[in-house]
């Protein structure tokens, strides 16, 4: 029997959803082999959350691929026995789901120019306007080695504090929202902040910098009311890239 005859019709939408930004990562290049990871709450569901099948990539991701868990990062169903979670991204996403009511989805990459500036002392640097869409919002934590233990949650939570956007020291970046459309919106222009910022470090020329009172201005400018719709419209247009893809990934 399909998956789609056992859950709900609210889970099966969102467990689309998620398949859905788990391959729009993979179309924008956010990848690492099998290993990043996004959550999502379930709708209507306390203390339930989807995430991969672990080792499945994210470009072949699939609703019927992803896992539902509990809080301890325990299955949850029987019908995703056998399904594997990574033990990591439990840590990571569970921290930040329990402690935030409005975190309904955590999108955690390593690419190469999210590392890069996670390795710089001075982080992410007001130079773009990719990069004032976080002035003063953008949270960091200082790495731990990989993250197997729960006693780090804690310090997760306290170094995100109530950002959406979090650079995690020498190991990639972090993206929440409440919902995927936001969580989407937040990690994709923070990767492309990093991306700028490297390409501009690379250059070696003198950095021009806007003043304290423009950094301000943009920053406040990111969270206007316009900008939710701005985000809705973008996830669509985002999604249209890989409509061809809807009737495999909604399976």
């Amino acid at each position: 029997m399909s998956l789609r005859n056992v859950v709900s019709a609210t889970e099966w939408e969102a467990r689309c959803q998620l398949a859905a930004l788990y391959r729009l990562i993979a179309y924008y290049r956010m990848t690492d082999l099998i290993d990043t990871h996004i959550s999502l709450r379930v709708p209507n569901e306390k203390g339930h959350f989807l995430i991969n099948h672990y080792g499945i990539p994210f470009e072949k991701m699939r609703a019927s691929d992803l896992v539902k868990i509990d809080e301890e990062g325990q299955i949850v169903e029987e019908y995703d026995a056998g399904k594997q979670v990574n033990v990591a991204g439990f840590v990571i996403h569970s921290a930040l789901h329990a402690a935030r009511s409005d975190v309904h989805c955590v999108i955690h990459t390593h690419t190469a120019d999210g590392i890069a500036v996670s390795a710089q002392k001075h982080g992410l640097l007001p130079i773009s306007q990719h990069a004032l869409k976080f002035y003063n919002k953008v949270s960091y934590h200082d790495y731990e080695g990989v993250a197997l233990l729960t006693e780090e949650r804690n310090r997760l939570v306290q170094d995100m504090a109530n950002n959406r956007v979090m650079i995690l020291r020498n190991h990639g970046l972090l993206a929440v929202g409440d919902s995927i459309q936001r969580a989407f919106h937040e990690i994709y222009f923070l990767e492309r902040a990093c991306q700028a910022q490297i390409k501009a470090l690379t250059g070696g020329g003198e950095l021009n910098y806007p003043s304290e009172a423009v950094c301000l201005h943009t920053a406040k400018q990111f969270e206007s009311k316009a900008i939710e719709q701005i985000i809705l419209n973008a996830w669509q247009a985002a999604l249209s890239l890989i409509e061809q893809q809807r009737e495999e990934y909604c399976s």
